[in-house]
């Protein structure tokens, strides 16, 4: 005779396996991080019912975690909350890639209130399961509750295996992300290449036009670069390449993005940026260049200068051949006259 126990026991396998299905069927239609993530995260919500719950994932050039998905009270206020690897019980998960449950985290060393307890100020248990993948700790998810004994050791292969569900829909989508990258990213450089710049412009474009916005451009050319290459070899003249490519990245806004046009030529696309504003990022970069010099090698140094044109959308061309045109000739007039300054149309 089947007890009510094996039967609850039985109704929950069943659940267990239809949960798996369904995420099982959502990683190979699609390749949608958040939506896959949210999937799983909502199922273990569903089974465990935890106050709040939370996946991070890790970055590894900061070595640090931030929330990728939070859900709970205080959630809003978390998003750009950054935890250090072994910091906190998360922390400790994410550094050791172990799974741990604390049911009751008083009388735990690794519980640290201001880290773990930034969603709630009344936890009393937690567990954090890694995102595993091929030996490498990619993430964390999280489970709070605040009432002590809520999380039975049995749960944890469930929880285990739907992490690893979690862990390869993150694999999918940063091979992905490395497969796009690698098509519009300039080698020499690891600035967007010109076909990225084509779409980028037709997107602005469109945007701009839709909603009134001015967005302007940028083109400059480094001065006497043939003779970097011509004295010091092509390698040195890639190396340099690469440092200015990396220099200018660095005093742009997050919204404006640079690109290799090509040679020893770049395009700085300025969104939501009127004429006189883009003048003074191209001066201020024309200056930064002049100050600037690159070690190419040992006992090689050099100083590199650039000249730029500007142009804007609206008020000099509303196509994108146009305004190429007329920044590119604006730059090749600063070129021809005295190098290492700036020109608008």
């Amino acid at each position: 005779m089947i007890t009510q126990d094996q039967i609850k026991e039985l109704e929950k396998k069943v659940e267990e396996l239809s949960i798996f299905h369904q995420v099982g069927k959502a990683l190979t239609s699609t390749l949608d991080l958040q939506e896959v993530l949210t999937l799983i995260m909502g199922k273990i919500s569903e089974l465990q019912k935890p106050s709040t719950w939370s996946l991070l994932l890790i970055d590894e050039k900061k070595q640090e975690l931030h929330f990728q998905i939070a859900i709970g009270k205080n959630s809003s206020n978390i998003k750009d909350v950054r935890i250090k690897i072994g910091q906190g019980l998360v922390g400790w998960v994410a550094q050791t890639g172990e799974a741990a449950i604390i049911n009751d985290v008083s009388g735990d060393p690794r519980f640290l209130p201001e880290i773990d307890g930034i969603f709630h100020p009344h936890i009393k248990s937690i567990v954090c399961v890694p995102l595993k993948s091929k030996e490498r700790t990619l993430g964390v998810i999280e489970l709070i509750n605040c009432f002590e004994g809520t999380f039975p050791n049995e749960d944890l292969s469930m929880l285990t295996s739907l992490a690893d569900y979690a862990a390869i829909a993150i694999e999918n989508a940063m091979y992905v992300k490395r497969i796009q990258e690698l098509t519009i990213t300039d080698d020499c450089t690891n600035l967007y290449n010109s076909r990225y710049f084509n779409y980028m412009i037709d997107s602005e474009l469109s945007r701009s036009k839709r909603y009134n916005y001015n967005f302007a451009l940028i083109f400059f050319d480094l001065d006497r670069f043939k003779l970097v290459n011509d004295t010091h070899g092509h390698l040195c003249g890639s190396r340099l390449l690469r440092e200015i490519g990396d220099l200018i990245k660095q005093h742009l806004r997050d919204i404006d993005t640079a690109y290799r046009y090509g040679g020893d030529e770049f395009i700085i696309l300025l969104p939501q940026t009127s004429k006189e504003n883009a003048l003074l990022v191209a001066k201020r970069l024309c200056s930064l260049l002049n100050q600037t010099y690159v070690t190419l090698e040992e006992n090689v140094t050099v100083k590199i200068t650039a000249s730029f044109g500007v142009a804007a959308f609206p008020v000099d061309a509303t196509s994108k051949v146009e305004l190429v045109r007329l920044a590119d000739q604006a730059m090749y007039r600063v070129k021809n006259r005295t190098r290492n300054d700036v020109e608008a149309t």
